[in-house]
């Protein structure tokens, strides 16, 4: 299945996006529209780093397992995906790349490496809910930066 990325810019700079990002914890602020049920293990940040939620998307649940797999920092973070007891496996990459002004460019694109049948079948669908789910995500990301960022310096 092809890849779907969303993106958006911020007025963070890369490591303070970088930074807010490579806490797991943080990622139920700005995604539990549609995963929930967040469970927590391995170290709070950085490779390593682990989630187990429940993903709510085309009238299905089903759990995912979501654990950082590379660091790049200020520049990438790679988690892998896998859920549908193992019959979907895909990755989640985290792009953060300065802006000439100032400010970051984030992106995050959804990978598949292994997908159900009915997946595969339903492609067009799965990618554009997909698409509007992370869409969703990049928005609350930058709110949930901004919120981050003001209260961190105060």
């Amino acid at each position: 299945m092809k890849s779907v990325t969303v993106s958006i810019d911020v007025p963070q700079t890369p490591e303070q996006v970088y930074d807010f990002l490579d806490v797991i914890a943080r990622h139920e602020r700005f995604t539990n529209h549609y995963l929930t049920d967040w469970r927590y293990s391995g170290p709070d940040r950085g490779i390593g780093s682990c989630a187990t939620v429940t993903a709510a998307l085309g009238g299905t649940k089903t759990d995912v397992s979501i654990e950082v797999v590379e660091a790049d920092p200020p520049r990438r973070i790679v988690e892998r995906n896998v859920s549908a007891a193992g019959r979907r496996l895909a990755h989640g990459t985290y792009t953060i790349e300065p802006l000439r002004t100032s400010g970051s460019h984030v992106s995050f694109t959804y990978a598949w490496t292994r997908a159900p049948l009915a997946d595969r079948l339903l492609a067009p669908v799965v990618r554009a809910m997909m698409r509007r789910a992370n869409r969703t995500v990049m928005r609350r990301l930058a709110a949930g930066l901004a919120r981050h960022v003001s209260t961190a310096g105060s």
